[in-house]
């Protein structure tokens, strides 16, 4: 991105809207059903299991890819003049109700096949308290996937104290961060030794403030490009940059090395795909399917390991794989049928629940005026670059349940009312 500076800005912008990270969201959603769907066995022919497992082998770090566009999307749309209980107040009613209504269906799952669940475990996953609980069994517990929404909850809770220190911090600093936050993710294979065997997937995988470096690194980028700082490749030269770490890390590299090449490779895409729509350049992810589909993706990611668990244990089919081309028409059936459960729940749950718990936010924000700023990259100049578009940027509150293809005009000025659905 060019330097703003010498350019006029608009301080305290509203923020450009983002439609490419929602359909980027669509393939993170896609790449974690692929992997449950390749460990859990359902293809038995080993040429098809081969293709799964060569596609889906890193599928799990889909994850990866939420908590780092969780970070970036949430510093992009934040407002100064939000409170930290408004923030709070948003974000537990976006989350909450998709876990309530998949936390009350595990349930009674694990009723009807007379699974034992400790009431104290049931207790703990309802409040989102799981991801601390290093205990076989707990912090994987009920709707396994919630794991996830425990270590959001984490990330929600910091961000509002965190975010006014990051808007002050001198560019020099927040590059520092960039650079750092990668190697303290790779730090941990090693540090991992200092915890008890039982307990290291769990460290590494599931506890909250190891999986925020993810959510910390997209922060950081997303103020370096509020204020126009931003220095990568374009979208192109992401998506290849991307596409060639997943096939090295698939095929060559060490898994130690994973979760910090690929969360490189995700940052790049990310931040690519943000740039791209804030000029009005061309991408592939903002087109009316994948927008949709990135907005069911929250609601997609819950119900998928649910669903696909409980039918193959009433068919008794859990465990066994399906052989030839049955095996390939099962995984898609489980997609269809998991993307119909998404949509169900978006449509009849998360959206309208978002309109009536989450505080409104003005229709029409008040005008700005224009001013020229001497110094925009001091520290509190958290501003879009000048040629930025300044439609709202949204994390999903307005709970618009519908957005529509990316249209952008000259100067790179965003004509659409698509809504970012900022959901895990």
């Amino acid at each position: 991105m060019t330097s703003t500076t010498d350019a006029p800005t608009v301080r305290s912008a509203p923020a450009a809207r983002l439609p490419s990270l929602t359909g980027l969201r669509w393939i993170a959603a896609l790449l974690v059903f692929g992997f449950h769907a390749g460990t859990m066995r359902i293809i038995a022919e080993p040429d098809y299991k081969a293709v799964v497992d060569a596609l889906f082998t890193l599928g799990l770090s889909g994850v990866q890819f939420f908590f780092v566009l969780s970070g970036f999307v949430l510093v992009w749309s934040a407002r100064p003049g939000d409170s930290r209980r408004t923030f709070w107040r948003r974000r537990v009613a976006k989350i909450y109700p998709n876990h309530l209504v998949l936390w009350v269906a595990a349930l009674l799952v694990a009723w009807w096949f007379a699974d034992p669940v400790l009431p104290a475990v049931a207790l703990e996953n309802l409040l989102l308290l799981q991801a601390w609980d290093p205990r076989p069994g707990w912090f994987y517990s009920v709707n396994t996937v919630s794991w996830s929404l425990s270590c959001e909850f984490f990330f929600y809770l910091c961000l509002p104290l965190v975010l006014p220190l990051l808007r002050r911090a001198r560019p020099a600093l927040l590059w520092t961060l960039i650079v750092v936050l990668p190697l303290l993710i790779l730090a941990l294979w090693p540090a991992q030794q200092l915890v008890p065997e039982a307990s290291r997937w769990w460290f590494t995988q599931v506890f909250p403030p190891v999986r925020s470096l993810e959510f910390w690194l997209g922060a950081v980028a997303a103020v370096l490009m509020r204020r126009g700082l931003w220095r990568g490749p374009g979208l192109t030269a992401a998506s290849v940059i991307f596409v060639a770490t997943w096939v090295a890390a698939a095929q060559w590299v060490r898994a130690e090395l994973w979760t910090t090449l690929l969360a490189v490779a995700y940052l790049l895409v990310i931040t690519a795909a943000a740039d791209a729509d804030v000029r009005g350049r061309r991408s592939p992810w903002r087109s009316r399917p994948l927008v949709w589909l990135g907005e069911v993706s929250f609601a997609f990611y819950l119900v998928h390991v649910l669903v696909m668990t409980s039918v193959l244990r009433w068919t008794g089919d859990w465990g066994t794989g399906f052989g030839g081309w049955r095996g390939p028409a099962v995984v898609l059936g489980f997609l269809l049928a998991n993307l119909v459960l998404a949509g169900l729940l978006h449509r009849f749950v998360e959206t309208p629940m978002m309109r009536r718990l989450a505080p409104r936010r003005p229709t029409h924000p008040p005008a700005v005026p224009r001013q020229r700023t001497p110094n925009a990259d001091a520290p509190n100049a958290d501003v879009p670059s000048v040629d930025a578009p300044t439609a709202d940027a949204t994390d999903g509150d307005a709970g618009s349940g519908r957005a529509d293809n990316a249209q952008v005009g000259g100067g790179g000025r965003a004509k659409d009312r698509s809504t970012y659905a900022d959901s895990r």
